[in-house]
C-alpha cells in the first residue's frame, strides 16, 4: 500500500508540474517565423555576393565591418519586424537605381538626367528631394490630425505612412549617393556622412525612424505633430544649405576624414542627436499638456521660448548671405510665427490628444537613455580617431569641449532621474535646454568657433 500510494503521489506531482513546464518562455530562436529566417538568409546571401564581387578591393577594416553588419541587421530585423520590409525595400530600389545607371556593363552618371526613373525618383538628389517633401507632408498630416476631431486617426495614420516613405527615400538616396561617388573616381567615393548636407539627411531619417519605433511601441501617434516638426526644421535647413552652398555636389574627402573611423563615429553620434531631439520635442509636448488650461502669459513660457528660438534663427542664418537666402529665411520667419500662434490657440486640443504624463515621461527617459549610450560610444570612438589622426586622444578643441558638455548634461540628467527620481516639469525643461546645448555643439561650433573639427562651415 505504501509503495502504491507513493507512486500515485509521484504521478499526481508529475501531473501538477506538467502545466508549469508548458508555460515556460520559448527560446529566442523558437520565436522566429519563416519570414524571419528568410530575411536572415537574404542578408547572408547579399553579404556573400558583396564579398565575392568586391572582396579583392576591401581592406581588413571593411571586411570586418561587413562581417559585423550582417548579424547586427539580422538582429534589428528580428527585434522590430517592420525593419525587415524597410531594408528589403531600400535594397530593391537602390539596386534598381544602380542597374539603371549601367550602359553596356559600365556606369554612366549622365543617365541621372536621361533615364526617367533616375531623373525624377531614384538618383541620389531626386530621392533626397522626395524625402524632404514626404517629411513635410507627414508633418502636415499629423497636424491635420490635431485639428480634425472626426478624421484624426486617418490623418495621423497617413502621417505615419508618409514618414515611413520618407525614411525609405532617404536611405535610397544615401545608398545611391554612395554608389555615385565611387563611380566618379576611386578617391571620391565614401560613405555619405562627411559634410553638413549628408549628416542632415542622416539626422532626418534617423530621427523619424526612432520616432516611428516609439509610435509603434506606445501605440500612440499623437506625438508625431511635435517630433516631425524638428525633422521638418532640419529638412528646411537642408534645402536652404543646398541652394546657398550647392552642397548636394559630391566632393572628395579632405585628408583628415579619410579614415574608417568616420564610418562608425558619425552614425553613432547621430543616433544621439536624433534621440535627444525626440526627447526635447516630447518634453515640449509635456509642458504644453501641463499648461493647457493656463491663461497667464508667464505660465506659457514653453511656447514663448519656441517662438523666440524659431524667429531668432533666421537672423542668425541670413547674415552675410544672398538676397535669395534672405527671402528664404523671411518665409521661414513667417511660418514659424504661424506655428507658434497655432499651438497657442489649440493648446487645449493638443493636451486632449497627447498621451498621459507617465507615457510622455517614459518616452523622454528612454530616448535620452538610448541617445546617451550611443553618444558615449561616439565620443570614445572620436577619441580613438583623434589619437590615430593627430597623435592625441583629447586636445580641448571647441568641438570636443562642447561634445563633453553635451555628454555631461545628459549624464547629469540620467543621474538625477535614476538616483533622485527626477520627473515632471524640471525634467522636461532640462531636456529642452539639452537640445539647445546639443544644437550649439552640432551647428554653433561650426558657425562661431574654429578648430580641428571645422569641416562643415556655414
Amino acid at each position: 500500500m505504501n509503495t502504491q500510494s507513493l507512486n500515485q503521489g509521484r504521478g499526481h506531482a508529475a501531473t501538477q508540474s506538467s502545466p508549469q513546464t508548458m508555460t515556460l518562455n520559448p527560446g529566442f530562436f523558437s520565436q522566429r517565423t519563416m519570414s524571419d529566417w528568410l530575411f536572415a538568409a537574404l542578408l547572408l546571401i547579399g553579404a556573400g555576393w558583396v564579398f565575392f564581387r568586391y572582396g579583392a578591393v576591401m581592406d581588413v577594416y571593411e571586411t570586418s565591418i561587413l562581417a559585423g553588419t550582417v548579424p547586427a541587421l539580422i538582429w534589428l530585423g528580428w527585434f522590430w519586424r517592420p525593419l525587415q520590409a524597410l531594408m528589403i525595400g531600400v535594397a530593391v530600389l537602390s539596386l534598381w537605381a544602380i542597374a539603371t545607371y549601367q550602359v553596356d556593363g559600365k556606369a554612366d552618371l549622365a543617365r541621372a538626367d536621361q533615364a526617367f526613373i533616375l531623373k525624377y525618383f531614384l538618383s541620389s538628389q531626386s530621392a533626397i528631394l522626395w524625402m524632404s517633401m514626404l517629411f513635410f507632408m507627414s508633418t502636415v498630416f499629423y497636424w491635420l490630425g490635431v485639428f480634425s476631431r472626426q478624421h484624426a486617426p486617418t490623418m495621423e495614420a497617413l502621417g505615419s505612412k508618409v514618414a515611413w516613405a520618407g525614411v525609405v527615400l532617404a536611405l535610397v538616396g544615401t545608398m545611391v549617393r554612395w554608389y555615385e561617388g565611387h563611380q566618379m573616381g576611386p578617391d571620391i567615393g565614401h560613405i555619405p556622412v562627411s559634410n553638413l548636407y549628408e549628416v542632415f539627411v542622416l539626422f532626418c531619417w534617423m530621427t523619424a525612424l526612432f520616432y516611428l519605433y516609439y509610435e509603434a511601441i506606445y501605440k500612440t501617434r499623437a506625438l508625431g505633430s511635435f517630433v516631425m516638426l524638428v525633422v521638418s526644421a532640419a529638412v528646411g535647413f537642408l534645402l536652404w544649405y543646398t541652394v546657398v552652398r550647392e552642397a548636394h555636389q559630391i566632393q572628395p574627402l579632405i585628408p583628415a576624414l579619410q579614415s574608417w573611423w568616420m564610418k562608425i563615429h558619425v552614425p553613432a553620434n547621430f543616433v544621439g542627436y536624433g534621440t535627444f531631439a525626440i526627447a526635447a520635442m516630447v518634453a515640449f509636448a509635456y509642458l504644453i499638456k501641463q499648461s493647457a488650461s493656463e491663461t497667464r502669459w508667464y505660465k506659457l513660457a514653453p511656447l514663448w521660448l519656441l517662438g523666440v528660438v524659431l524667429c531668432f534663427e533666421p537672423i542668425v542664418f541670413r547674415q552675410g548671405k544672398t538676397e535669395q537666402s534672405s527671402s528664404y529665411w523671411f518665409i521661414y520667419f513667417g511660418i514659424s510665427a504661424l506655428i507658434v500662434a497655432g499651438v497657442l490657440s489649440i493648446r487645449q486640443r493638443l493636451a486632449e490628444r497627447l498621451p498621459s504624463f507617465e507615457v510622455l515621461d517614459d518616452v523622454m527617459y528612454k530616448a535620452i537613455a538610448i541617445g546617451f549610450a550611443f553618444f558615449t560610444i561616439a565620443t570614445v570612438l572620436g577619441a580613438l580617431w583623434a589619437a590615430d589622426a593627430w597623435g592625441g586622444y583629447w586636445s580641448w578643441d571647441p568641438k570636443e569641449t562642447w561634445a563633453l558638455i553635451v555628454w555631461l548634461n545628459y549624464a547629469a540628467w540620467l543621474h538625477m532621474r535614476l538616483m533622485k527620481g527626477l520627473r515632471g516639469t524640471v525634467s522636461a525643461w532640462w531636456a529642452l535646454i539639452g537640445l539647445a546645448i546639443t544644437t550649439f555643439a552640432f551647428l554653433g561650433v561650426n558657425m562661431f568657433l574654429s578648430g580641428l573639427h571645422s569641416y562643415g562651415s556655414l
